[in-house]
C-alpha cells in the first residue's frame, strides 16, 4: 500500500507541477500581451500623420489628488472655505476678477489645443454618446418656470458646454469656478492655461492614455484594450494636444516593482503645471521616460 501511496503522490506532484508551469507560461505570454503597446501604435499612427509616435500609454491618466504645493493650499484655506462652494467666493479664491472674460479666455486654450473649431457639430462628434440635456438643479419648485429655463449662450459657449456636459441652467462661470476650486489641488488652478484645458478633458472623459511624438503630446480617448480572444474595435480620437516645445519640463515617479501609479507633473511655458497619474507597468514607464527623454526634468532611478 505505501508504495501505491508513494507512485500516487509523485504522480499527483508532477501533475501540479505542470499545472503551475502551465499557469506560470500562460500569465507570462498574458503580461507581455498587455505590456507591449504595439496594438496601440498601430491604431493611433495613422490619427497622427507626419509624426513619429514614440510612447502610446496602455493605462487611463487622470489628475492626481495630492500634490505638495496643493497641500500647501488647503493649509492656507482653511476647512472653513473648504465646504463653500459660493461663486463669489470661489472668483475671489481663484482670483477671477470678471467672470464673463474668465469663460472667454478658457474657450481659447482649449479651442487651440485641442485642435478642434468648437462649434455644435464638430463638438457633438468629438462628445459621441453625448447625454440628453441636463435637468435643472434638484431641489428647485417646479412653480419657478423661469429657473427651469436654458441660460441663453453664444454658439461656441453652447459647444462648449456640451462638450464637457455642464449643465444648461446655471452659468458656465459658475461650474467652471468649482472645476478649478475642486481640482486646485492637483494643478496650478487657472483653466484658461495649458494646464487647464487639459484637466478639463480629463474632468471630461474616461480611459485616455497619453501619446507622444517627436513633436506633440497628445490626450487620446481609446478604451481598454479587449481581452486576447475578443476583436479590436477601438476607434481612437485625438482629444487634446500641444506641442513638446510647450511642455517645459516633467518631474516623474516611479513606484515599486510590478503594477504601479506612475506620477508625472508637467509644467508648460504658460507657467501652469498638471500633476497626473496612471496604472502603468515597468515597461510601460520605461517607455515614457524613453519618450520624453529631450524634455528636461527630474527622472526616477533606474
Amino acid at each position: 500500500m505505501s508504495g501505491e501511496r508513494g507512485r500516487l503522490g509523485r504522480f499527483t506532484d508532477a501533475l501540479l507541477g505542470g499545472v503551475r508551469a502551465a499557469g506560470d507560461k500562460a500569465r507570462e505570454l498574458r503580461d507581455e500581451f498587455r505590456t507591449s503597446d504595439e496594438p496601440e501604435r498601430a491604431l493611433v499612427a495613422p490619427l497622427l500623420p507626419g509624426q513619429e509616435l514614440r510612447y502610446v500609454g496602455l493605462g487611463p491618466v487622470r489628475a492626481s489628488e495630492t500634490h505638495k504645493a496643493g497641500r500647501q493650499l488647503a493649509d492656507v484655506m482653511g476647512d472653513e472655505l473648504v465646504d463653500s462652494l459660493d461663486p463669489k467666493v470661489l472668483f475671489g479664491l481663484l482670483n477671477i476678477v470678471n467672470p464673463v472674460v474668465w469663460v472667454d479666455a478658457v474657450l481659447a486654450p482649449v479651442r487651440l489645443a485641442a485642435g478642434v473649431l468648437l462649434l455644435p457639430g464638430n463638438a457633438g462628434a468629438l462628445a459621441a454618446g453625448l447625454p440628453q440635456a441636463a435637468e435643472p438643479e434638484p431641489g428647485r419648485p417646479p412653480h419657478q418656470p423661469a429657473q427651469r429655463e436654458p441660460i441663453v449662450l453664444t454658439e461656441e459657449q453652447e459647444a462648449f458646454r456640451a462638450l464637457f456636459r455642464l449643465s444648461q441652467y446655471r452659468p458656465l462661470a459658475d461650474q467652471l469656478a468649482e472645476i478649478a476650486y475642486r481640482r486646485r489641488y492637483v494643478f496650478s488652478g487657472d483653466l484658461a492655461t495649458l494646464a487647464g484645458s487639459l484637466l478639463l478633458f480629463l474632468e471630461r472623459y474616461t480611459g485616455t492614455p497619453l501619446a507622444v511624438t517627436d513633436t506633440h503630446l497628445h490626450l487620446l480617448r481609446m478604451g481598454l484594450r479587449p481581452d486576447a480572444d475578443r476583436p479590436d474595435r477601438r476607434q481612437p480620437r485625438v482629444l487634446w494636444s500641444v506641442e513638446r516645445g510647450r511642455v517645459a519640463r516633467v518631474d516623474s515617479e516611479r513606484g515599486m516593482a510590478g503594477l504601479v501609479q506612475f506620477s508625472s507633473t508637467v509644467f508648460f511655458d504658460d507657467g501652469s503645471w498638471i500633476r497626473l497619474t496612471q496604472p502603468a507597468l515597468r515597461d510601460d514607464q520605461s517607455r515614457f521616460l524613453t519618450a520624453i527623454h529631450e524634455i528636461p526634468g527630474q527622472r526616477p532611478r533606474p
